[in-house]
């Protein structure tokens, strides 16, 4: 497994973070100030994989994140959200899913793929609508959503 990368862009109060590879125990956090900005982002797009060890220092990390700063997670894979919706304090009180993957499964094929779900209306709202069927990338079947709806949604309602 290779380390987690963390790309930084800052522009004045803002910060926008994007994630590569694991987060666990090899995991290094930079040395950023977290509590010096009002608008933080997380890119999880490209997270690989996450275990308890990544989790803690996840949320050590980002525990001096200001209570009133604006804080997005976008591009979660399902890994993250499956944090998001059982470890508490993975995603601060202050801070909003932006964008996240649902993955579908087609049987015909035996592919996974994952499609980017980013209405900021519908997340805000709770009501996100996926569809249950997905056209397969391989074969153009019809692919089946690959979660339980009531489990995986559940941080549409924190």
């Amino acid at each position: 497994m290779g380390a987690l990368k963390i790309g930084e862009d800052v522009h004045g109060d803002t910060v926008s973070l994007s994630l590569t590879g694991p987060i666990d125990e090899d995991a290094n956090f930079p040395n950023i100030d977290l509590s010096s900005f009002q608008e933080v982002t997380f890119d999880f797009m490209n997270v690989t994989a996450i275990n308890s060890c990544g989790i803690r220092e996840w949320i050590r990390w980002i525990e001096n994140i200001k209570p009133e700063a604006r804080v997005t997670y976008s591009n979660c894979p399902k890994v993250i959200i499956d944090q998001v919706n059982m470890v508490d304090g993975f995603l601060p009180t202050n801070a909003k899913v932006g964008s996240f993957y649902v993955p579908y499964f087609c049987e015909s094929c035996d592919n996974l793929d994952t499609t980017l779900y980013s209405d900021p209306v519908g997340i805000a709202n709770g009501s996100v609508k996926v569809p249950p069927q997905f056209p397969c990338s391989k074969c153009k079947q019809a692919a089946e959503i690959d979660v339980i709806e009531g489990k995986y949604f559940k941080f549409l309602k924190k």
